[in-house]
């Protein structure tokens, strides 16, 4: 395993270095500089699996697939980068723009299922996800290390279906997110940070679809975003940081769930509470529906490894049976 990491000033068009009187801003000149990174797995990554959980639906602004080449819009704590993922040989290619840029080059690795460990995971028990397994071997568990970036997304999906949460985040996005920096793809943007999600008036989350329940509850966890992000000290996911996000009045075990799974790499957080997943499992492993502790007592066998239960299943492009006419679903994830 291997990290290298560089600024090459080289891209910079002419006339826009740092030192030139004609450059508006420092920022100006971070955006047009890449920084890039080569890194060595030493083993299977499958990039577009391990960072599909971060796309917000097919139009996210934030995240994009061109060809071979996956784009992020990252809000980092240095500020906003652009990156571009790529698999080359058996190395993976980051390159970022953007204030943010070194910050995301530097943690590209955890992005990309650094120390996420699957050598406790036994799944030759269990035909079918022993073939899922088989099927993905480059599946990781990623993590952001970016706690508020991932919690206000989950948030936003509270109690709705997921077009809607996802049109809501597409609003939001565009009218208050940052055009991404350098040569990213067109319309690309990057999300809010902690205090510019702070500041959007109540008349645009209506615009949105947000109710006042969701968007107070995006209040209370920006106000207290530093607490937040403390938590990544706090290792990959667990009750502690459970707890800790839960302690947010609106945010609860599903949004927990969701956030940690994300920003922290937890490999033991299923979604409790999900309109589909409990379904989806139940048919998977047993081929009928279960509830919530019907899904927990299925994953029991694999404490410490559930959330990589859940996601080898939905990798696997197994799908549960559809019944009857669709219908508008009022999704019941609760917090």
């Amino acid at each position: 395993m291997s990290l290298l990491a560089y600024v090459d000033p080289a891209d910079a068009p002419a006339g826009d270095s740092a030192d030139d009187p004609a450059d508006a801003s420092a920022e100006a000149s971070a955006d047009v500089r890449r920084v890039e990174t080569e890194y060595r797995p030493g083993g299977a990554v499958d990039v577009t699996a391990t960072l599909r959980p971060l796309q917000r639906g097919s139009g996210d602004p934030a995240f994009r697939v061109v060809g071979s080449d996956t784009w992020l819009g990252l809000r980092t704590p240095c500020g906003p980068a652009s990156v571009v993922i790529r698999r080359v040989g058996s190395s993976i290619a980051v390159s970022a723009w953007g204030a943010g840029a070194e910050w995301a080059v530097e943690h590209a690795p955890d992005l990309l299922g650094r120390g996420d460990d699957w050598s406790g995971f036994d799944a030759s028990g269990h035909p079918f996800l022993a073939d899922a397994r088989h099927r993905q071997p480059g599946l990781r568990l990623l993590r952001t290390n970016t706690v508020v970036a991932m919690l206000v997304p989950a948030i936003l999906e509270q109690k709705i279906t997921s077009q809607q949460a996802w049109r809501a985040w597409r609003y939001l996005l565009r009218r208050f997110g940052t055009p991404a920096p350098g040569p990213a793809p067109v319309d690309m943007v990057v999300p809010p940070a902690a205090d510019e999600w702070a500041r959007i008036p109540s008349w645009e989350w209506h615009r949105a679809g947000i109710e006042p329940g969701r968007s107070a509850t995006v209040m209370r966890a920006v106000q207290v975003a530093p607490a937040l992000e403390r938590t990544l000290g706090l290792g990959r996911g667990g009750s502690v940081v459970s707890a800790r996000l839960q302690s947010i009045p609106g945010v609860g075990k599903w949004t927990a769930a969701e956030t940690a799974q994300r920003a922290h790499g937890d490999p033991d957080s299923p979604s409790v509470g999900d309109f589909h997943v409990p379904a989806l499992v139940g048919w998977a492993l047993t081929g009928g529906p279960v509830d919530d502790d019907g899904m927990l007592e299925l994953l029991e066998p694999w404490r410490g490894h559930r959330e990589r239960v859940v996601r080898l299943i939905g990798g696997s492009g197994f799908r549960k049976p559809s019944f009857g006419p669709r219908m508008t679903i009022q999704d019941h994830r609760g917090h």
